[in-house]
C-alpha cells in the first residue's frame, strides 16, 4: 500500500487556499475531476490529529488532555488553542475561565499554589 501524504492547505506560491479538484481510485484507476469539499482535518499534523482525538475521546475534558500530554494545564490549554487556530477557529478570552474545584485542589497538592490562593479561587 502506498504511503499517504497530507495535502497542503495553501498554495506554496501565493498563499491562496487550495481547492480539491481530482480524486482517483487506486484499484481501477478511475479518476473524477471537479470541485470537491476538502476535509479541514486532513491537513493537520499527526500530533494535532492525536491531540484532537484525545480531546474528543475525553469528551472535552482538559484534565484528561493534560494527563495524556504529561504537561501542565496551561500548556495543554495553549496546545489546544494552537490547534484551534490552525483550524481557523478564533479563540477569544475576555476573562479566564474559572478553574473547577478539582483543578484548584490538584494545583494545591502539587505545590503550585498556596492555601491562601486556593481559598481565594474556591
Amino acid at each position: 500500500m502506498p504511503t499517504h501524504r497530507h495535502a497542503p492547505r495553501d498554495c506554496p506560491v501565493c498563499g491562496t487556499a487550495l481547492e480539491l479538484t481530482r480524486l482517483s481510485c487506486p484499484d481501477c484507476h478511475t479518476e473524477l475531476s471537479g470541485a470537491f469539499a476538502a476535509c479541514e482535518f486532513c491537513s493537520l499534523s499527526a500530533d494535532d490529529r492525536t491531540l484532537l482525538r484525545v480531546f474528543l475521546a475525553s469528551r472535552g475534558n482538559m484534565k484528561d488532555l493534560e494527563r495524556h500530554l504529561g504537561v501542565s494545564y496551561p500548556t495543554a490549554r495553549a496546545r489546544f488553542d494552537g490547534l484551534l487556530g490552525r483550524l481557523g477557529i478564533e479563540v477569544t478570552r475576555d476573562a479566564p475561565a474559572p478553574e473547577p474545584s478539582v483543578d484548584i485542589l490538584d494545583a494545591l497538592a502539587r505545590g503550585e499554589i498556596d492555601i491562601e490562593e486556593a481559598s481565594r479561587r474556591l
